[in-house]
């Protein structure tokens, strides 16, 4: 982590480097830290690595379970410019789910328009969970994503 001076803005990179600090050094899940910011695990890690804005009041508890400095709320809060590094992922559970959408995303596709007409799922207003389901064949990971369905004008 940079040092920061005070001729220096403050950026959703630093302000992620510090969550993931404090994080260790607390040693805390990203569920218990949801729980005490009223949140998804899922939407506040999402949110803490830069890739969704929190809103005002959760930007300020943010700051206050973390221990950050209080620039960093004006940050948390800042919109998103979201831009991904690699076009395939290296990292295999990331790449497991493009993967996934290479493989199903027209089938997903197909399903979503002849159960809902020519549209898209939103991914602004959307939640998705991550729950571990035991398996005497081996633990399942289960994924739940909804979305709005949002249908595409036609003018």
């Amino acid at each position: 982590m940079k040092d920061l001076t005070m001729t220096q803005m403050m950026t959703k990179e630093d302000v992620t480097a510090m969550i993931l600090s404090a994080k260790k050094t607390a040693g805390l899940t990203w569920e218990e830290i949801a729980d005490k910011i009223g949140m998804s695990p899922v939407w506040t890690h999402s949110a803490a690595m830069g890739m969704n804005a929190f809103p005002a009041e959760k930007a300020k508890l943010m700051v206050s379970v973390m221990g950050l400095p209080q620039e960093a709320e004006s940050v948390l809060a800042e919109s998103p410019t979201k831009i991904w590094e690699q076009a395939v992922p290296t990292d295999p559970c990331i790449y497991r789910f493009y993967e996934i959408v290479g493989v199903y995303g027209p089938t997903l596709k197909a399903l979503i328009q002849e159960k809902f007409g020519d549209g898209i799922m939103s991914a602004i207003d959307f939640e998705m969970s991550v729950t571990r389901v035991e398996n005497p064949k081996g633990d399942r990971v289960k994924v739940e994503m909804t979305g709005k369905y949002l249908a595409y004008n036609s003018w």
